[in-house]
C-alpha cells in the first residue's frame, strides 16, 4: 500500500463535519466532538467493547449506542467445552442517550436498567469492568463480573481515522491491546479466574457508518516466553488508502504493519467454513499465520431493512510476523478473528 499517514494532534472533524485528516496514530491525538457531526442522529454509532481471556476461558462485554437503538451484551466462553453463553438487551430510539464518553481516557460508560447493571470506569491507572446481570443464562443463573485492566504497552495503541466515500461518514477507532487482567467473572457456580496469564482488549469506536458494511477483524492478547504479545489486524470497510489498522505490540514496542488478508476455507457449498483453519497473509510476506478456531460465536438476524451476519471465532494462532528486521514467532496463542456483515 502507499505510505501510511501519521495523524497530527487537533480536532477530528472540521466545521463541514468531515475528517480533518485521515490516517493512523498511536493514541487518541484527534479530539472527537459529537456536536460537530453533520449526519442524522440515527446514523451515529458509538461503542465500548471489552474482551478478556486466557487459554481456557473468555468474557466479552459491550455497551453500544447505534443511534436508532442501543444495546448491552455479555458473552461467557469456555474453550475446553467449546460453549458460549450470552445475552443481549436492546432498547430502540436511543439517539445518543447513553452518553458514551468522547474519549477512552476518561469518563464512565454505563448501562443500567431493571435487568442489568454494567459499568466501565477509570480507577487510578486501571479500568474497572463491573457487571451484575441476574437471570442471565437459560437456567436463570446470575452473571457477575469484577475485573481490573492495566495497560502494558507504554501508552501505545492502534488508532485510525477512516473516511467513507459518503460525506459526513467516518470511523474513529482505538484498540488498546494487552490489557493485563486481575479479577473474576462468575456465572452461577461457574467461577472464571482472570488473574493469571489473562489479557484483554478494548475496542473503542465512534463514528457515522454507511448503511452496508463488511469487515474482518482479529485481536490477540497473550503472553509468550515472558513477553506480552498482541496485535490488531483488520480491513474491509471505508477508504484505508491513508493507513491500515494493522499493528503488532510486543511488551512496550509497537510495529506498524501494512495489509493483511484473511483466507477463510469454504465447504462443499462454497459457504465460509468458519471452524476450519484460517490463513492470514500479507502481500509483502510479513504476516504468515494459521488460526485454528474452537468456537464460532455466530449471531445476527434479518429484519427487513436491517441485517447482521456475525461470526466471531475464538481459537489459537501459530506462525510468524516479520517486521523491522525482526521475526516474531507465534506458538499456539489464544485470540479471535471475525467476519461481520451489517446493513444497519
Amino acid at each position: 500500500m502507499n505510505e501510511q499517514h501519521l495523524l497530527s494532534p487537533g480536532p477530528l472533524l472540521g466545521e463541514d463535519g468531515n475528517l480533518v485528516e485521515c490516517g493512523f496514530a498511536y493514541s487518541l491525538v484527534k479530539t472527537y466532538e459529537r456536536n460537530k457531526i453533520k449526519a442524522r442522529k440515527g446514523r451515529i454509532k458509538e461503542w465500548d467493547y471489552y474482551y478478556v481471556g486466557n487459554k481456557e476461558r473468555g468474557i466479552a462485554l459491550t455497551i453500544d449506542d447505534n443511534g436508532y437503538m442501543d444495546l448491552c451484551s455479555a458473552s461467557v466462553l469456555d474453550f475446553t467445552k467449546r460453549i458460549v453463553v450470552e445475552k443481549m438487551i436492546v432498547h430502540p430510539f436511543s439517539y445518543g442517550k447513553r452518553a458514551l464518553p468522547s474519549s477512552s481516557t476518561a469518563g464512565d460508560t454505563v448501562y443500567h436498567d431493571k435487568k442489568v447493571e454494567m459499568r466501565f470506569t477509570h480507577e487510578g491507572n486501571k479500568r474497572h469492568l463491573y457487571c451484575v446481570w441476574p437471570h442471565f443464562s437459560k437456567n436463570d443463573e446470575e452473571l457477575r463480573v469484577d475485573l481490573f485492566l492495566e495497560e502494558t504497552t507504554g501508552g501505545n495503541s492502534m488508532v485510525i481515522a477512516t473516511p467513507f466515500k459518503k460525506k459526513h461518514h467516518f470511523y474513529y477507532n482505538q484498540k488498546i491491546n494487552n490489557l493485563r487482567s486481575s479479577g473474576y467473572a462468575k456465572l452461577g457456580d461457574d467461577f472464571l479466574d482472570f488473574n493469571k496469564d489473562s489479557y484483554g482488549v478494548l475496542d473503542w469506536g465512534r463514528g457515522v457508518w454507511t448503511y452496508q458494511n463488511l469487515w474482518y477483524w482479529s485481536s490477540l492478547n497473550a503472553i509468550q516466553d515472558g513477553h506480552t504479545i498482541g496485535w490488531n489486524l483488520g480491513y474491509g470497510f471505508g477508504d484505508t488508502s491513508h493507513a491500515s489498522e494493522n499493528m503488532l505490540f510486543v511488551d512496550q514496542d509497537v510495529y506498524k504493519l501494512n495489509d493483511v488478508k484473511f483466507d477463510i476455507p469454504m465447504d462443499e457449498k462454497a459457504h465460509d467454513d468458519f471452524l476450519q483453519p484460517w490463513k492470514f497473509r500479507s502481500s509483502d510476506g510479513a504476516i504468515d499465520l494459521t488460526f485454528t478456531p474452537v468456537i464460532d460465536r455466530a449471531g445476527g438476524g434479518n429484519y427487513l431493512l436491517l441485517k447482521s451476519d456475525q461470526h466471531q471465532c475464538f481459537g489459537t494462532f501459530k506462525g510468524f510476523i516479520h517486521v523491522d528486521g525482526k521475526t516474531f514467532s507465534i506458538v499456539n496463542l489464544p485470540g479471535f478473528a471475525e467476519k461481520v456483515f451489517n446493513r444497519w
